[in-house]
């Protein structure tokens, strides 16, 4: 893995901080009603892609979620404005402001979306590695689900397959506690998830999904072991999600008291932390970091807020192959 340095905590707290204000500044916009529909936001929860990212290779590895999905692309290199913009439906979007919050998707960079349908990722997920592996890429997918989809019957098809044909995929169930609002107590017999991986002989263990440091020293294991032509692997990101599960989500089923628990070992706080205990950068230099993840949401906002809305023509031209309608005008 590679080495963590003093720029991998600078780059992690600047990263980190700018999803944050990300997530927050849609929380915001959205109840102004500039976004509409869903919005699943991922406040808490940076540490895993955080430690994710450091333990791939951009270059050819890929990932795919469902539908918290606004920072994940960002990590992977997609332009925050254009995703920004997808949410509040402009043609400067990912998808020309068709696919909005839960679907952000780019080839290009190596993220597979954004999927609705709890749990529907997980097969395409290995899907992805399964053509990876034929066409000997070397390279690995990473599967994000939430403790929710783990009970869909899906994942135990997928991880069947994953191993009889030892993909090179990594499942990672990132369980903050409560899947749509149902605590994981209630819903399974074991609380472990992580033990799903035992019934098919797959490496599996759970993780800290608070600290980057434990989340990179995990994945990137799991992702040498399956670059190496070795399978899958099954991780638990034990994490926690500061909002609810959506923006209409009235959060009754736990309180305040847990929520300010968790906040005692944010993530953002934790790499802040070391990079004071390490002197790693002044007072002066955090606050300049601060200022400009503000300046980088406020261009982001920007950005959205003046792009143009798509013709309306292409919520129909998109239905039809054009190859077979010469007469559509847009081509996608």
């Amino acid at each position: 893995m590679k080495k963590i340095t003093k720029k991998t905590y600078l780059d992690w707290y600047k990263n980190m901080l700018f999803w944050r204000k990300f997530e927050d500044k849609l929380a915001a916009v959205y109840i102004q009603q500039k976004v509409r529909g869903f919005l699943h936001l991922y406040n808490g929860q940076e540490a895993v892609l955080a430690g994710a990212l450091h333990a791939i290779d951009l270059s050819k590895d890929k990932m795919i979620t469902a539908y918290r999905n606004h920072v994940l692309p960002i990590g992977m290199g997609v332009d925050p404005k254009r995703i920004m913009a997808e949410l509040y439906g402009k043609k400067t979007g990912t998808s020309q402001g068709l696919g909005g919050s839960m679907h952000i998707f780019s080839k290009e960079h190596g993220f597979y979306g954004g999927h609705g349908i709890v749990g529907g990722q997980i097969p395409l997920g290995a899907g992805l590695a399964f053509a990876d592996k034929y066409f000997d890429r070397k390279a690995v997918t990473l599967t994000f689900f939430g403790d929710g989809a783990a009970r869909q019957g899906v994942l135990h098809e997928t991880l069947n397959m994953a191993m009889n044909w030892k993909l090179p995929v990594i499942f990672i169930v990132e369980n903050n506690g409560y899947a749509m609002g149902t605590s994981v107590a209630r819903t399974s017999n074991s609380e472990e998830i992580w033990k799903f991986g035992l019934a098919y002989d797959m490496p599996c263990k759970p993780v800290d999904g608070m600290n980057p440091v434990k989340v990179a020293e995990a994945i990137f294991e799991a992702v040498e072991y399956a670059r190496s032509g070795n399978g899958p692997s099954f991780l638990e990101m034990k994490t926690y999600r500061y909002r609810g599960h959506s923006m209409s989500d009235a959060q009754h089923y736990r309180t305040k008291d847990e929520v300010a628990e968790y906040k005692k070992i944010d993530p953002i706080k934790q790499v802040l932390e070391v990079i004071q205990k390490e002197k790693y950068a002044t007072d002066d230099e955090i606050k300049a970091i601060n200022q400009a993840v503000k300046e980088e949401i406020d261009a982001c906002e920007n950005f959205a807020e003046t792009s143009a809305y798509p013709d309306k023509d292409l919520m129909f031209d998109i239905v039809y192959e054009q190859e077979n309608y010469p007469f559509l005008k847009h081509k996608i």
